[in-house]
């Protein structure tokens, strides 16, 4: 069994059991284990500040969005009391109704939309499918596309990708006088 330490960047190697290392390599192994799990720290609360960012975007994202659907397309209705649906694949970001009075799924992407939000979306399709006697129809709002998310798309006419961007304006403020 072979024991690992680190020692000025440069990686030791004991060809001995643990127990049977001198004090000195005992110390280095224990330093570079103590270093591995404060990395293994810092990488997971690195990983959950993003899952919040994205998560805070993408609520942000649903906010702007429900305040000005007609953006994303002239005469869609959301028809979901103002939440988000609950199905059995899962839960709709937007429900809302063209029209034409076909239901409208929106999926909300962050970032970069791949395949597996375009299986997603088919999820949610299907189960509204179930209840509407008209075609359901989907969209996903994302920042961008990966080739794969753009080529399964492209087999699916009721699907559609479209990218959003910010546009900020900015206003002078004065302080007044009390």
């Amino acid at each position: 069994m072979a024991t690992m330490a680190q020692e000025n960047g440069a990686q030791r190697r004991y060809h001995r059991p643990f127990d049977r290392l001198s004090p000195a390599e005992k110390a280095w192994v224990t330093m570079d284990l103590k270093r591995s799990k404060e990395f293994e720290q810092a990488a997971e609360e690195a990983v959950e500040e993003a899952v919040h960012a994205t998560f805070g975007l993408e609520r942000d994202l649903q906010l702007a969005l429900r305040s000005n659907i007609e953006q994303l397309e002239l005469g869609l209705k959301i028809i979901d009391g103002g939440k988000e649906k609950r199905v059995d694949s899962g839960l709709i970001d937007i429900t809302a109704e063209d029209t034409a009075g076909s239901p409208v799924v929106i999926e909300l992407k962050a970032g970069t939309a791949n395949r597996e939000a375009v299986g997603q979306i088919l999820g949610y399709m299907g189960n509204l499918q179930l209840d509407s006697e008209r075609p359901v129809r989907g969209i996903i709002v994302a920042q961008d596309f990966d080739s794969a998310a753009i080529a399964a798309s492209g087999v699916l006419p009721n699907l559609q990708l479209k990218k959003y961007s910010f546009h900020f304006s900015f206003e002078s403020v004065r302080q007044g006088k009390s």
